[in-house]
């Protein structure tokens, strides 16, 4: 599936339509597709406001007729849920606390850029948030409804208690206890439910409970029932919620039942049958949990993963039956090391996981370094045999601000896998710690350096993605991807760690290299008589580089390909911040008989005007759209007129993103020439898409 920022519903009020733009490309720049309304009026702001949904207001704090406080004031009287910054000429601290006062999440110098988008990136996180709180709160409310259902037809006797006293109960423990009306109940202390002797039982039992907190002890007591008749029950008790309130949840059965066979049946399904240990999928349930308990409490916990060197040739060796004696003495060892504080269980084939909570990095690095070294030096004896091995071991932290079960797990991973890549240890046996700084983040002064190095390594890769026509026809189309591959094996586009302003020098590098290796592919594709031709992505440095088309035209004549097999695309927002440029670079690709394509376009305010200053043989339309046509009528709409706009100006439309079969009636039916997407082909790194099937 492809990955893509969700669309921007943005509104701009700004006197400026050229600085409203600008907005829009530092939004797009940054990875960040738009749907954008600009305001020009008090009636068109409450219009927009009451026929869509929107997600930014971003407000010139400038003189206007129309003024940034009173477009702030309307969404406070229409009370929507919409975040507004303000954009002031000059930094006013005070006019920024007016501002928030009023109910503005902040101001921001304009031309501040990265600051704004830190502040966009910061609200709409925050908004989204909201979102789905209220989402989850309406699914509560929906799931309580479905649970005191469930709670009123079960045949299990289920009671609430607060503070030993009954708050509800359900019709099956009424008639467990002989009650008729639960307001009899509800004025009953759960020991008067309770024999004399079984009373003190209770009270330990559930003061073991608040102490422990573990959902499911059970206790053997005897019940009273409102007839002194009495019955020898298993009580067993959960953490629970009574119309908001915290309570415990209990349920009655005959001490006769299958509880200790349901009990170990349970104990089973969590168990490796090899090894004895815990399984994956416990484990992985235990994790939700203590990444759960890190975020309500600021607790701080780690995560192990231990994996076997060399495990396949070990395997190899010893066969399939050794490999299995191994894990077993293997998974005692670790037994012995974890202790009663470190839960243990075993992944896979070859890994192992420590998790605790509450507990550090270091603590944890300190254990898995005995581990390590009493893993070296034990003895493995397979049938006579001593099998040497060691592990390596990855270790990431548990925080409140960890991500899900399997992110975490996979952070772990990672570093389990960096081990065996650090200098001096080919063969593992060591310990990483994951650092999330060094993974999910780069420094825009060093990304020109790590591109510049992955180009000098031959790390580099292309990929090529079919352009399928949906009308039929015997042509092939691919745009063209590159990859870069970090030194750890991990994919990337070098475009994307660049930041938003360049460096240039390096962009154009980066252009020539992918149109160079893509000329040279298609030209070994296409042979003598082949009609394949490439989409190649612009870069706005190259776009204002006067030395490409020379360059071009050379390295066309070395392939000996023909202009006409290359389509050059030039992003919408690009185009319209250098007009002039893209003017004269189109005309001079023309003269080379290159075809030029215009892409994300419908992602500025005026996208129409584009077209009357630069002559394209194709149009791609906006990602944005592809998503939208299936959630609203209005976008399919939307889609249609641009289809039909564009049509009538003789352009070819692309439109990409195309994911599901759903979407492709809805495209038919608007007019769409080409389509592209995962839903046809992933990028692949051969140009192999059978176009006679399509």
């Amino acid at each position: 599936m492809q990955k893509q920022n969700d669309t921007i519903h943005l509104l701009i009020l700004d006197p400026s339509q050229n600085d409203a733009q600008s907005l829009i490309s530092l939004l797009r720049n940054a990875g960040h597709a738009t749907r954008t309304h600009r305001i020009t009026s008090e009636e068109d702001l409450e219009e927009v406001l009451k026929t869509s949904n929107w997600d930014l207001l971003l407000a010139r704090d400038v003189e206007q007729e129309f003024t940034a406080d009173s477009a702030l004031a309307m969404l406070r009287r229409m009370d929507k849920d919409i975040p507004c910054l303000f954009l002031t000429n000059e930094d006013n601290p005070e006019r920024t606390v007016t501002v928030m006062k009023a109910g503005a999440q902040g101001a921001v110098s304009f031309g501040d850029n990265d600051l704004l988008l830190l502040k966009i990136r910061r609200e709409l996180e925050a908004l989204e948030d909201r979102r789905r709180r209220r989402t989850l709160e309406s699914h509560l409310h929906e799931a309580e409804q479905r649970c005191q259902l469930l709670l009123e037809s079960s045949k299990d006797a289920i009671a609430y208690i607060n503070d030993g006293m009954h708050i509800y109960a359900n019709q099956s423990y009424m008639e467990f206890l002989g009650y008729d009306d639960i307001d009899d109940l509800t004025s009953t202390p759960v020991l008067d439910t309770l024999t004399g002797s079984s009373q003190e039982d209770y009270k330990t039992f559930m003061k073991a409970f608040a102490d422990h907190g573990r959902d499911g002890m059970t206790l053997n007591c005897t019940a009273r029932r409102s007839d002194d008749h009495e019955l020898a029950v298993t009580m067993s008790v959960s953490a629970a919620t009574y119309d908001g309130e915290a309570c415990t949840q209990i349920v009655l059965q005959p001490e006769h039942s299958d509880t200790e066979l349901e009990e170990k049946l349970r104990e089973i399904r969590s168990q490796d049958l090899l090894t004895g240990l815990y399984n994956r999928q416990y484990l992985m349930q235990e994790l939700e949990r203590v990444i759960a308990t890190a975020g309500k409490h600021s607790e701080t916990g780690a995560l192990a993963y231990i994996a076997i060197d060399n495990f396949a040739a070990m395997k190899a060796r010893v066969g399939i039956s050794g490999a299995d004696l191994l894990l077993g003495d293997l998974a005692n060892l670790l037994k012995r090391e974890a202790g009663e504080d470190l839960m243990l269980a075993r992944m896979s084939d070859d890994a192992f996981c420590f998790l605790c909570l509450p507990c550090d990095e270091k603590s944890l690095t300190r254990r898995c370094e005995q581990v390590c070294k009493a893993v070296e030096e034990h003895l493995f004896d397979i049938n006579g045999r001593t099998v040497p091995l060691t592990v390596s071991v990855g270790i990431a932290s548990i925080t409140e601000n960890s991500p899900k079960a399997e992110d975490l797990l996979a952070r772990a991973h990672i570093a389990s896998s960096e081990v065996r890549s650090h200098e001096g240890k080919a063969q593992g046996n060591g310990i990483h710690v994951y650092n999330p700084a060094e993974h999910e983040a780069m420094d825009d002064s060093n990304s020109a350096e790590v591109i510049m190095k992955a180009l000098e390594d031959d790390r580099f890769r292309l990929l090529f993605q079919p352009v399928i026509n949906l009308r039929g026809g015997d042509e092939e189309h691919y745009e063209v991807y590159v990859r870069m591959l970090s030194e750890n094996g991990k994919e990337t586009s070098p475009y994307d760690i660049l930041p938003p302003a360049g460096p240039s020098a390096t962009a154009i590098k980066i252009d020539r290299w992918v149109f160079a290796q893509a000329i040279k592919r298609l030209a070994e594709h296409r042979g003598d008589e082949g009609n394949t031709r490439i989409f190649l992505s612009v870069t706005a440095e190259t776009l204002q580089d006067e030395t490409f088309t020379p360059w071009l035209s050379s390295t066309l004549k070395a392939a000996r390909l023909p202009g006409d097999a290359l389509v050059f695309q030039i992003r919408e927002g690009d185009a319209h911040m250098h007009m002039k440029q893209a003017k004269e670079f189109t005309s001079a690709l023309h003269e080379l008989h290159c075809r030029v394509s215009i892409g994300q376009f419908g992602s500025t305010l005026d996208p129409f005007s584009t077209l009357k200053h630069i002559d394209t043989d194709f149009v791609k339309i906006d990602s944005s759209f592809t998503e939208e046509i299936q959630k609203s009528d209005e976008a399919r709409e939307q889609l249609n007129e641009i289809v039909k706009s564009l049509q009538n100006a003789g352009k070819l439309t692309i439109m990409p993103m195309v994911e599901s079969a759903s979407v492709l009636a809805t495209l038919w039916q608007a007019g769409v020439n080409y389509i592209q997407g995962y839903y046809l082909q992933a990028p692949a790194p051969e140009m192999g898409y059978d176009f006679g099937d399509s």
